[in-house]
Parts: C-alpha cells; sequence; structure tokens
C-alpha cells in the first residue's frame, strides 16, 4: 500500500458527483456507508482528486492507520444476522 493514501468521508448525498476514474473506488455500487446511510468514503493516492476536493461535506483527509480507526466505530458497524 503506498505511504500517499488518503480517504475521505462524505454525505451519501454527494455520490454522484465523485469521478470513479480518479478514486479507488470502482463505482457507488461498491461503497461502504455508515449504519445509517448517510455517509460514506473514498480513497486515493496522492493529491486530493478534484471531483473530492469539491464535496462540501467533506471531513479529512485520513490516513490508512486513522480511518481504521473510524470504520471501527459504532456509526460505521453493522450488525449482520446469522
Amino acid at each position: 500500500m503506498s505511504n500517499t493514501r488518503k480517504y475521505v468521508i462524505f454525505n451519501t448525498s454527494e455520490l454522484n458527483t465523485i469521478d470513479f476514474d480518479q478514486v479507488l473506488i470502482t463505482s457507488a455500487d461498491t461503497i461502504q456507508t455508515t449504519a445509517d446511510g448517510t455517509k460514506t468514503y473514498v480513497k486515493y493516492n496522492g493529491d486530493m482528486p478534484s471531483s473530492v476536493a469539491s464535496l462540501t461535506t467533506k471531513e479529512g483527509p485520513y490516513t490508512h492507520d486513522e480511518i481504521l480507526i473510524i470504520l471501527a466505530g459504532s456509526e460505521w458497524y453493522v450488525n449482520v444476522p446469522n
């Protein structure tokens, strides 16, 4: 993994503004969201892509270690029934 990889969290209402050619997520169908479905994130290497920079609800950027801590929180946890 590149040491330049960064992560940005944002509201899912802005998902349609992401250019998936600029980020390391293939499409809106492959994103992870918060348990309530209101937030998601994208990852990228190097400089922040223009479609990510233009987000108005963005949080971050976060490092890999930082995003792992955030995603382990209860906001992102979804209990999947057996």
